[in-house]
């Protein structure tokens, strides 16, 4: 079972006559809300500091951008940049967790918006070791807000679980998958999109490094009370780079996933490309959920 890739790929380039984005765009969050998709994608421009771009599209394919970021670095934590965003709507609000870059590390933080436009920063939410990788349950469970995230501080890289009661304190860590040696996510493994809620489970979407440093998008399912239990993980790949935006860019062979949407009984799942261009590749419900009988 594989995604089916847009046709149109790459929907998102960088834009030379924007400074902030004329290098890279890539690794985008994605929300369906009133009849509509948003995109918050990851661009660099000459500076080499990551900010966050804003799009939006009626059918998910072709989007209008604005011609300046919605959201950019502030305060030491963020001196190097705010990268990788994933957005969730949770209670009435929307959150978007994001890797605050520095010359300190790279540490989880999270921010809030009604409009999409103006955010509000919540701040580092894991303080005290590299993480990245962090995703947030779109809603509470056991009276709990959920989050996976990866901690940097061990060998192999591999996905935790966390719970809290304010979005803000942070406890309970586990591990909840670990790479697979040997695998096409032997070497590395990270939550890519915020989990979908399904009849069967949580679907994660995460991706996978191999030996040769090649990124690619996999699936797991995870119990819907307990979400660290772990009920299935594909063997396969969904996702692997083939077409040359995905081989060839910044970083080579590499598809990246930071947002899904489940619209009209599809899942729209949005990918950066060789760590240079936006794409997006879909797959009916019922045709993935089936792999889960």
């Amino acid at each position: 079972m594989k995604l089916r890739r847009y046709q149109g790929n790459p929907i998102l380039k960088p834009k030379v006559e924007n400074e902030w984005e004329s290098r890279l765009v890539f690794n985008p969050a994605a929300i369906y809300h009133n009849g509509l998709f948003h995109l918050f994608y990851r661009a660099m421009g000459v500076d080499n500091v990551s900010r966050i771009g804003y799009g939006v599209s009626l059918d998910g394919f072709n989007f209008s951008r604005l011609d300046k970021p919605v959201f950019i670095p502030e305060g030491r934590s963020e001196t190097g940049g705010c990268d990788d965003p994933r957005v969730i709507r949770l209670e009435d609000k929307f959150y978007m967790t994001y890797t605050a870059y520095s010359e300190g590390g790279v540490r989880v933080a999270l921010a809030s918006t009604a409009n999409f436009i103006s955010w509000k920063r919540l701040g580092v939410i894991l303080p005290d070791i590299d993480n990245k990788d962090a995703v947030l349950f779109p809603e509470k469970i056991e009276g709990k807000y959920v989050m996976f995230h990866r901690p940097m501080d061990e060998t192999p890289l591999s996905i935790w679980v966390a719970y809290s009661d304010d979005l803000i304190n942070w406890n309970g860590h586990k591990k909840v998958m670990a790479p697979k040696a040997g695998n096409w996510d032997g070497v590395t493994i990270g939550a890519s999109c915020p989990p979908l809620k399904t009849e069967k489970g949580w679907l994660l979407i995460y991706h996978g490094v191999d030996e040769d440093a090649v990124y690619r998008l996999g699936i797991a399912l995870f119990d819907l009370k307990d979400p660290s239990m772990l009920l299935y993980r594909h063997p396969e790949p969904i996702l692997e780079p083939q077409e040359d935006y995905e081989l060839r860019g910044e970083v080579h062979e590499v598809v990246f996933g930071c947002g899904a949407c489940e619209v009209g009984g599809a899942y729209f799942i949005y990918y950066g490309a060789a760590d240079r261009v936006v794409c997006v590749a879909t797959i009916k419900k019922e045709e993935l959920l089936k792999l889960f009988n």
